[in-house]
């Protein structure tokens, strides 16, 4: 018996050798598993969401990984730290300010997330548009600590030529002093960027705010924006301060509250809510020229025409390339860009306003770009529902378009916010300038398309004719109360136009209201029961993620 045995367990070990199929595994090791294979959320640890190592991706793409990404962005980092103000400042700044230790060390797991299963040129050119975004925050935070007067050693001559302001206050009105001053947004890195890389931080700050009394119900982003000043988290890096009253009244009292912690000269400066009245572009434009008149009392500087006549034109330049990148990704399947890189990327310059930095990245996609279109190269081939994400995401995911990729072939083509500042700004004229500005200032985040009238909010339909999309992502922003309004005269227009629209409930920056795991679900429910779909990789379908960064 133990002979015959020891021969059946040979027989069956030589059988289940010769079944190996050795070239399939060469092959996966070269190349990396097809995407329903690769089962990644087996490279979660536990229940956490963090890594137990990074993803296999074949050897040429994993070695891009390693030496393009993941070594070069350290050392790039390295390089801005020290460009920028050296490891001095940095140190103190981490040491002083929680957001800045608490997001800006583990930042290649914010880029693990957003480029997770990417291959080849897809990869390639969003960890792009990731590397500009790095390293213009980093000027920025650099900037506010090295002129951050309330540490000891910090620059007062560089202090005195910043100006501070609202982040959804456009750096383009800042364009005329380019050559005299600076412009750092004041909540953009502590609070705004913070929560696409670590959205443990922004709650903190949240429950601040709601500890000397404030309602918990108005916006949470306006809440945590606040909640930085009640935690005394805010370098002091500038004389003046400009504010506006963001996309919605919830603002205001929050405003209120910084304009006395500030307690700097300020110039309040509140985008009209509604549009298409050439009134209110008049009257943005005296706002707008009431703004340079305060500048340059409490700065000194000088009105410069031909430096904001270069800087418009300039910021032209990115809004074509834009437009170009939109052409690719409407009428192709060449696009190269993920959804959350060109997200971000997007809201982010064109907020931002014109930076180098922001040249430098399109040159580089452009490049990539243009050869998988030449060569047709369909960049993501798991594609089953070409989908546009409408309303105010949830910052505190916003990588979630990344998992709907590999999870359920959800092809987030496009977002609303990207599509907020579509146009080009004339520099032939003053006039014909500065009523563009007015324009464009108008189009601020969260306003154009969510409370800037019916017209606006459901220009959802056209632009989902254009990227060719049959899928509809409604984020439901629970703190929103112009948009709540809306949820009705949408479910209508789905349901006539016969439209799959799978709602997402969430609360900004404030991950605790609706956590990530409940967006996955509804998604999973949705493609199951009404999609009638399977997922492409099940791994992914129920994980928990809550301790994640």
């Amino acid at each position: 018996m133990k002979i015959k045995s020891v021969k059946e367990t040979l027989f069956s070990a030589v059988k289940t050798v010769k079944e190996v199929d050795y070239k399939k595994i060469a092959n996966d090791f070269v190349y990396g598993k097809p995407h329903g294979e690769r089962r990644l959320g087996d490279l979660y640890i536990g229940n956490t969401g963090l890594y137990k190592h990074r993803e296999w991706r074949g050897i040429k793409d994993t070695m891009y990984y390693f030496n393009n990404i993941w070594l070069y962005t350290y050392a790039t980092m390295i390089g801005d730290i020290m460009k920028y103000g050296g490891p001095v400042t940095f140190i103190k700044g981490v040491w002083r300010y929680r957001w800045l230790g608490q997001t800006y060390l583990p930042v290649l797991h914010w880029y693990d997330r957003g480029l997770e299963g990417l291959r080849g040129p897809a990869l390639r050119a969003t960890a792009w548009h990731y590397r500009g975004m790095a390293s213009e925050t980093i000027y920025q935070f650099m900037t506010m600590l090295k002129a951050d007067v309330s540490r000891s050693g910090g620059d007062q001559k560089l202090h005195d030529r910043i100006v501070g302001h609202d982040e959804t206050v456009w750096g383009g009105i800042f364009y005329p002093y380019m050559d005299q001053l600076d412009h750092i947004p004041l909540q953009m890195i502590p609070y705004l960027v913070t929560c696409h890389v670590n959205n443990h931080t922004v709650l903190n700050y949240i429950d601040a705010v709601q500890g000397i009394g404030l309602p918990g119900d108005p916006c949470p982003m306006c809440q945590a924006e606040c909640g930085l000043f009640i935690a005394d988290d805010m370098p002091d890096y500038c004389p003046i301060v400009i504010t506006s009253n963001e996309a919605c009244d919830g603002s205001v009292a929050t405003s209120i509250l910084q304009d006395w912690m500030i307690n700097k000269p300020l110039f309040a400066m509140p985008q009209p809510m509604q549009f298409d009245d050439k009134s209110l572009v008049k009257y943005c434009m005296r706002e707008i020229e009431e703004a340079w008149q305060f500048i340059e009392k409490e700065m000194g500087v000088k009105f410069n025409w031909e430096e904001l006549k270069r800087n418009l034109e300039r910021q032209n330049k990115l809004q074509r390339f834009e437009w170009e990148k939109w052409d690719v990704a409407a009428n192709t399947n060449y696009y190269p860009v993920n959804s959350v890189g060109q997200a971000l990327y997007r809201i982010y310059y064109s907020q931002d306003g014109d930076r180098q930095i922001w040249h430098d990245m399109d040159k580089r996609v452009r490049k990539i770009m243009n050869y998988t279109v030449e060569n047709q190269i369909e960049t993501f081939p798991m594609t089953r529902h070409r989908v546009i994400a409408w309303s105010c995401a949830p910052i505190y995911y916003s990588n979630w378009t990344t998992w709907a990729y590999n999870c359920w072939g959800l092809n987030v083509v496009i977002n609303m916010d990207s599509l907020m500042f579509d146009m080009e700004i004339r520099t032939d004229s003053y006039e014909h300038a500065l009523e563009d500005m007015a324009i464009y200032h108008e189009w601020a985040p969260m306003r154009r398309m969510v409370v800037g009238g019916l017209q606006h909010v459901f220009e959802l339909w056209e632009n989902m004719e254009k990227f060719h999309c049959d899928m509809v992502i409604m984020y439901d922003q629970l703190h929103c109360k112009g948009m709540q309004g809306c949820h009705g005269l949408f479910e209508d227009e789905f349901r006539a136009r016969d439209i799959h629209a799978i709602w997402i409930p969430h609360a900004l920056p404030d991950k605790r209201t609706v956590p990530k795991s409940e967006i996955r679900s509804v998604i999973n429910d949705y493609m199951t029961t009404v999609m009638q779909e399977t997922p492409l990789d099940p791994s992914l379908v129920d994980f928990d993620d809550d301790m994640s960064w």
